[in-house]
């Protein structure tokens, strides 16, 4: 039989083939980012979601999920096209599982790739966006090196374009472990800036052909 399209992925795709941008937010939600961190990551996501749709090509092509990760694991909002993304309020608690977090992303995409290829549609190189205020907790070295050796092999194949992003405490030298990319600092709570950067960003890219390598606006929003 194959990988055959369900009817809900058949009509989804038959009713817009445009090819697609996913972007999965890597969210931290342990409990040191409650507060004002928190906070301003949720008024980042509804800003996240009002620029995208704005753009009518960028709100039909890219397509956002959220994994969060605090002592659990959890799918917050599966793809759907930007026109559709309606944010979770997200909440703080518990440990940071941040190697369960990337191996969930990861596998995330790639199960949406399959749904892409099956449905002939194309796609651009997927973006996974992580944002953590602190260091692993409570993980064994395996997970963490397995989940940085993924992301290493993953861009190396340009399967996935991974960006790391540390808020206020973070251990920046471990995050730079996990990332290819030098790993940016958030300056102060600037979620908003940081997500109107990463909607520029992904329309940029949404209106690129699906192998043209796209110049990104500089982060104002952080230090490298």
């Amino acid at each position: 039989m194959g990988n055959l399209p369900s009817l809900e992925e058949a009509v989804e795709f038959a009713e817009n083939p445009e090819p697609r941008c996913p972007c999965v937010l890597l969210l931290d939600t342990s409990g040191s980012m409650q507060g004002d961190a928190i906070e301003a990551l949720n008024a980042g996501l509804q800003q996240f979601q009002q620029n995208l749709r704005l753009d009518s090509l960028a709100s039909r092509r890219v397509e956002v999920a959220i994994v969060t990760f605090n002592t659990e694991v959890t799918v917050a909002h599966d793809f759907v096209t930007a026109d559709l993304f309606e944010p979770p309020l997200l909440i703080a608690q518990g440990m940071t599982h941040i190697g369960a977090g990337i191996h969930k992303a990861l596998d995330l995409l790639q199960a949406r790739k399959t749904q892409y290829r099956t449905n002939g549609i194309s796609y651009y190189r997927p973006w996974v966006f992580l944002i953590t205020d602190g260091t692993p907790q409570g993980e064994s070295d395996d997970i963490l090196q397995l989940a940085s050796h993924r992301i290493a092999e993953d861009e190396r194949l340009k399967r996935v374009a991974f960006f790391a992003v540390g808020v206020e405490n973070a251990d920046m030298g471990r995050l730079a472990q996990f990332a290819v990319r030098t790993p940016v600092k958030l300056i102060g709570l600037n979620f908003v800036e940081m997500f109107v950067w990463l909607s520029a960003s992904m329309q940029r890219v949404s209106q690129s052909q699906v192998d043209e390598q796209v110049a990104l606006p500089p982060p104002g929003w952080g230090t490298v």
